[in-house]
């Protein structure tokens, strides 16, 4: 089998996809905000705990580090294209909300707010940032975690509900219905 040589730099692309998330904050003034972020995974079961990967330069950043709480919102194949504008738009030059449609309504235990249109929505309180090269990776507490009924049963209902998947490049995909659960031979 023959391989290609991919840059150093992204090597990350080699780990895609990725879901697509908003994640939504609200600083101690002025409107909500959120940002796309793709590098999210969980870290933690007993206590629950998820990180999740941002540029430091961000705006959301800032905010982030104020109100020292977010909702991680995983959004659908539906909203493509609006997961892409929130994502290459800064909230310090405009209401990503108003310019896309989307909504937010009052999260259960935290002050940042839901994306409405998402399926599901993970609510943290920050417990850590760590500051890792032109990132910084923030660990949240998970407080409380729900997601639209018909879509999931103890995993999604990929029927009723197609992921966002980021492949990187500004590209999306989603999954198909197929699923398998192998049975390891004994």
């Amino acid at each position: 089998m023959s391989m290609t040589d991919v840059p150093v730099a992204d090597f990350s692309r080699l780990l895609y996809p990725y879901n697509g998330t908003l994640v939504s904050c609200q600083g101690k003034s002025g409107p909500p905000n959120a940002l796309a972020i793709a590098w999210v995974m969980p870290v933690s079961v007993n206590p629950p705990m998820l990180v999740f990967a941002i540029r430091k330069d961000r705006y959301s950043y800032k905010l982030l580090e104020e109100a020292k709480e977010f909702v991680v919102n995983i959004a659908g194949f539906d909203l493509a294209d609006r997961v892409l504008y929130f994502g290459r738009r800064s909230g310090k030059d405009v209401d990503k909300f108003k310019a896309t449609g989307l909504t937010t309504r009052k999260a259960k235990k935290v002050g940042a707010p839901i994306v409405s249109e998402c399926v599901a929505h993970v609510e943290c309180r920050l417990a850590e940032i760590i500051p890792k090269g032109d990132h910084a990776l923030l660990i949240g507490e998970v407080l409380a975690s729900y997601v639209r009924k018909d879509a999931f049963r103890g995993v999604y209902d990929l029927k009723r509900f197609k992921p966002l998947l980021y492949l990187g490049s500004d590209t999306f995909t989603t999954t198909s219905t197929e699923t398998i659960k192998p049975e390891l031979a004994e």
